[in-house]
Parts: C-alpha cells; sequence; structure tokens
C-alpha cells in the first residue's frame, strides 16, 4: 500500500494549554511516537495528527498527551468552548473592579493614609490568589512533570511580589510593598486570556456559517411518497426529491427532473447551469425552478461543502514560519528566565547584601519577562486573520500565505462574481421586423414573469421598470434547456435562448435580440485603483469572450486581459505567468478557482 494508504489523519482536542511553550511540550511529546507527526496550535487547542495506522493508536496519542501533563479528546462541538470565556468573564471583572483603586492608592502619594497598605493587601490578595489561581494551578501541574511555562513565571511572580510584601507589612519591615504589581500582572494576564478564549469562541463561527449555507431537510423518496428528514439522515444511495426554489440536500446525481441549478456557491458562475438526468449536481446549490429526483453520491464530510469548511480549518490549524519560531523560542525561555531571576538574586546578594533589592530585582526579571504577548499574539493574530477572511469568503490555504503576501507583484481576478455582482441585467434591446420596444418588453416581461430562472427575473425587472404592470400570461410552458412559451395578449409568445443569444418571438417571427450581462461591483474600480496604489499588476481573468472580458476591464481600469480560459485551464494560465518570473495571487469567489 502506498504511504497514503497507510498513514492516517486525526484532529485532538488538546485541554489544559496556558501557553505557546504548552502546545511546544504537547507537540514534542506526540512526536516523540514513533510513527507520529504532529502540529498543534495553541490559538484553536487543536493537535493534528498524522501516524501510521498500523502501528499508532488513538489511545496512544492521547496517553503521550496526558504524560505532558494536558488532556486530549476527539474533537466535541465548537459551541461547547464557550462555557470558558464565562468563568474568565467572572475573574476580570472581579479583578479590575480591584485593581483599580489599588493602583490609585499606591500610585497617588495624597491618597496615602497611615495604614493604606492593609487595605491594599485586602484589595490585591483576591486578585492574585483567586482570580490568578488558574495560573497558579497551571504551574503547579507543570512542576509535577518537571517543566516550566510562561504560567510557572506569572506565578513565581506574581506571588513573589505579593507575599514580600505580605512579610513586610506583618513584620513591620523598612521595605517597599509591591501589592499593586502583584495586583495590576495579574489582571492583565486575566485581560489577555479572556480576550483571547473570545477570539478562540468564534474561530469556529466562519466554519459553522459555511456549514449554515446547506440544507437542513430532505425530502426522500420511499416507496414513492416524499418523507421529510433531517439531512443528517441521508445515505449514499437514497433518492431525494428538490422542489423549485429549494436547496439541494447533498451531493448527487440527477435521475429525473430538468432545471437551472445556481452553482455560485460552488463555482463563482452568475449564471445558472441547465441540468438534466445524469447531471451530477453539489449540496448547497439551489434549485431555480423544476422539480428534481436527486441520488445521494456523497454526504457529510465527502460533500463538497463540508470540503471548504475543511480547508478554511485545516488553514486555522496550520502555522505560519514566524509562529514555528515563536513556539521554539517559548519552549526555550521560560527556563532561561528563570535561570537568570535566580542569578540575579545571588548577584545582588553578593554584590550588596541587600535582602530587599535582591528580592526586588528577581521579580522584576520573572514580571517584566514575561513574555505572553510572544506566545500569544502571533497564533491569535493569525487565528483572527483566516477566521475573519473566511467570514469575509475568503479561504487561506494555510497562515504561511500571510507572510507570503508581501512578495506578490501580480493580482489576477476573476470576473464573474469577483469584479462583476454575479447579478444579471437587461442592457440592450435590439428590435427587429418592424417591433417595437414596448411590444417586446410587455409580451417578454409577462412570459418571464411566470419563470424563477435568473435570467427571466432580469427581463421581468426590465420591463417593469419601464412599462409599469404587465399583462397575464395564459398558456405558460418551460421547455428546459430553449425557453419559456405563453400567450399574452392573443399572441403566442416564446422567450428562448439559443447559441448565447435571447431571442423573443411571436407568431413565429423573431422580433427582438436582448442582450442580459452581469452588472459591475460598486467597489471594483476602487479595489483595482488601491490594488495599483500598492504596486501590484490587476490582471483580468475570465472565460467569457473577449470583446466582454475587454469591457468590463476598460470600466474598472485593468489593462491586461486574459479572456476565454476554461475554468481548467485557469491554474495553467498562473503557471505560465510563474514561469515568466512573476508572483502571482490568484482572487477568485469559486470553489473551481481554487487549483489556480
Amino acid at each position: 500500500m502506498s504511504a497514503a494508504e497507510t498513514t492516517k489523519r486525526l484532529e485532538l482536542e488538546i485541554g489544559g494549554m496556558t501557553c505557546a511553550s504548552c502546545a511546544a511540550r504537547v507537540e514534542k511529546k506526540l512526536n516523540d511516537v514513533d510513527g507520529v507527526s504532529a502540529n498543534v496550535n495553541y490559538a484553536t487547542e487543536l493537535a493534528t495528527v498524522a501516524y501510521e495506522r498500523d502501528h499508532v493508536r488513538l489511545p496512544d496519542l492521547i496517553r503521550a498527551v496526558e504524560t505532558a501533563g494536558y488532556t486530549a479528546a476527539l474533537p466535541s462541538h465548537a459551541d461547547v468552548k464557550a462555557d470558558l470565556v464565562r468563568p474568565l468573564r467572572a475573574r476580570l471583572l472581579v479583578s479590575a473592579a480591584l485593581a483599580i483603586p489599588l493602583t490609585l492608592l499606591a500610585m497617588v502619594p495624597p491618597l496615602q493614609f497611615r495604614g493604606w497598605e492593609w487595605i491594599a493587601f485586602a484589595l490585591a490578595t483576591p486578585i492574585v490568589l483567586w482570580a490568578g489561581l488558574p495560573f497558579h494551578r497551571a504551574a503547579v501541574l507543570n512542576a509535577r512533570h518537571l517543566t516550566a511555562t510562561m504560567d510557572t513565571l506569572v506565578s513565581l511572580g506574581t506571588l513573589a511580589a505579593w507575599s514580600w510584601s505580605v512579610v513586610v507589612l506583618v513584620a513591620g519591615l523598612n521595605a517597599d510593598v509591591y501589592f499593586e504589581v502583584a495586583g495590576v500582572i495579574t489582571t492583565l494576564i486575566v485581560l489577555g486570556r479572556f480576550l483571547e478564549a473570545r477570539a478562540r469562541r468564534t474561530t469556529g463561527a466562519a466554519i459553522r456559517a459555511l456549514l449554515e449555507l446547506g440544507a437542513k431537510e430532505a425530502r426522500i423518496l420511499r416507496d414513492g411518497t416524499e418523507v421529510l428528514v433531517p439531512v443528517d439522515h441521508l445515505k449514499v444511495g437514497d433518492a431525494f426529491v428538490v422542489w423549485p426554489g429549494e436547496k439541494i440536500a447533498t451531493d448527487g446525481v440527477v435521475l429525473d427532473g430538468d432545471s437551472a441549478v445556481d452553482q455560485s456557491m460552488i463555482t463563482g458562475e452568475s449564471m445558472p447551469v441547465e441540468i438534466e438526468p445524469g447531471a451530477q449536481v453539489a449540496g448547497a446549490t439551489i434549485n431555480t425552478y423544476g422539480r428534481l429526483i436527486v441520488r445521494a453520491t456523497k454526504v457529510g464530510a465527502e460533500t463538497a461543502l463540508a470540503q471548504i469548511a475543511r480547508l478554511v480549518a485545516e488553514a486555522q490549524a496550520g502555522k505560519a514560519p514566524i509562529q514555528r519560531l515563536v513556539d521554539r523560542i517559548s519552549g526555550v525561555f521560560v527556563p532561561v528566565v528563570l535561570a537568570i531571576a535566580i542569578a540575579t538574586l545571588a548577584g545582588w546578594l553578593a554584590v550588596d547584601g541587600n535582602v530587599s533589592d535582591a528580592f526586588t530585582a528577581a521579580v522584576a526579571v520573572l514580571i517584566i519577562a514575561c513574555p505572553c504577548a510572544l506566545g500569544l499574539a502571533t497564533p491569535t493574530a493569525l487565528l483572527v486573520g483566516t477566521g475573519r477572511g473566511a467570514q469575509l469568503g475568503i479561504l487561506l490555504k494555510g497562515p504561511e500565505v500571510l507572510e507570503q503576501t508581501r512578495r506578490v507583484g501580480t493580482v489576477i481576478l476573476d470576473k464573474t462574481g469577483t469584479v462583476t455582482a454575479g447579478r444579471m441585467v437587461l442592457v440592450d434591446v435590439a428590435m427587429l421586423n418592424g417591433a417595437g420596444r414596448s411590444d417586446v418588453l410587455r409580451f417578454a416581461g409577462a412570459v418571464e414573469a411566470a419563470s424563477e430562472h435568473p435570467i427571466a427575473r432580469a427581463i421581468v425587472s426590465a420591463a417593469r421598470d419601464e412599462l409599469g404592470s404587465l399583462p397575464p400570461v395564459t398558456g405558460f410552458r418551460n421547455v428546459p434547456g430553449v425557453g419559456v412559451h405563453g400567450v399574452v395578449e392573443g399572441h403566442d409568445v416564446e422567450v428562448a435562448r439559443r447559441n448565447g443569444a435571447i431571442t423573443v418571438s411571436w407568431e413565429g417571427e423573431e422580433r427582438a435580440r436582448l442582450v442580459v450581462q452581469d452588472t459591475l461591483k460598486p467597489t471594483s474600480r476602487e479595489a483595482v485603483r488601491q490594488l495599483e496604489e500598492l504596486g501590484l499588476k490587476p490582471v483580468l481573468l475570465t472565460g467569457d469572450d473577449e470583446s466582454t472580458a475587454r469591457r468590463i476591464a476598460t470600466e474598472v481600469g485593468i489593462e491586461r486581459v486574459i479572456a476565454e480560459v476554461l475554468p481548467q485551464e485557469k491554474a495553467a494560465e498562473v503557471r505560465r505567468l510563474q514561469a515568466g518570473g512573476e508572483v502571482v495571487a490568484m482572487v477568485g469567489d469559486g470553489v473551481n478557482d481554487a487549483p489556480a
């Protein structure tokens, strides 16, 4: 068997991590297992593990994580993580309420009445011992495993400052107290953890939003009867019905019926695709007008929609080179800082002999050197970047892409749905054989009003805008792949779509040709201008004919055009530009653009 067949991949939800060095330790423990290649992301709390299925089992992986002092389990529902925010919010509110008067009392001399240190003690103690409890607990847990993390620095620093201050206060020593240092540092760290937890809670929002695009129910055919069931009850081979306007429940092949399917969510193309028996359809795409019977070929995690969500998840689980560097630094930083703090204490005692000064210097090293921003900011920034991108329709193959963007010189823009809005409008009416414009719009609009096709809606909208109300139609019928027929004011009217042109005929004679086009996005011109200001060269890439592509390019201010390119040829065009020495970014709105 090939390596791909013998290797299995899974994700583990890691519990108990509190900093980047924790993630580094878990990753090392997993990679120490023979046949395992693991990547642990602190921001997402997930370990992506590839292992040899013949030599490694799930319990082996969980055991390796537990020996490092953490927990591991298969991922639970994303909403469960929302509960982690609530206790952190409570700790933050209490510690902030106490830290503000504590800071004022310590930093504003006029407020320091006789015995103010006891008030400072009362304010600081709940912050350090209760709000900071998670840090102390994590430090103890790490100590049991003979390791140290950033929590160790936080715990030692704040407890040392608080403990020294208590000793000074109780013993009546002539030395400074540092209650405000312990309280404020704890509060700031709790604030950082709260913001981080909230960011993690919204991490899955983009993925959930993508999955929400899918249908919730399916009309399964059982003995000729439609039975409405939750979509997750569908199995491969089930036949289900899709009525006009409904989302297709899952990926499948059409068994019966003709229609046009809006596949813009998958392909990015605004024009619905005419389908007939034997055609492949994707889940979450929309059936526009005909009744379809579809046989499910893929369900659950195998569908096109699920693969898009997986792409987002993999991007968030990956690491950029800078994050890997940060993780390596974090893994050795804490022991080095502890060694420096001890050396500082010993050095001051040896040179000065003043215990108070020596202790103050050592505590300062512990607190100031705590590199929480180092381990937190990088993965969180990447996490938020990929998550926000997904919410805006930008799928990043991996966080490393964010770093590579600085090298880009050429930006290829897909046309339909990217530069254009993906919404059809009637832009021209060419009269034939003596017909009048009002007659053409009235008859065509009346017939198309009975259709749900996007082109029909464009014609009806233009007719109503120009004429107001439209006459009724009788005898309406749809000819899949051709057009529609109906009787309007006694005339037998046909609106047909043949060879790329839309014709309007009545009494068997062609009376007009209609031109329906996609519309330019109102932001496209400004976007192209901003790209050029950044020194980037925009290129329009489209499957449309040369004249249409040139017209759109001229409207938005793009000089370079590559037209009449099939979807599967887009990647070849990117490779051709790369071969010429250009660093290329491809902007598209459909999954068909992903290879490019």
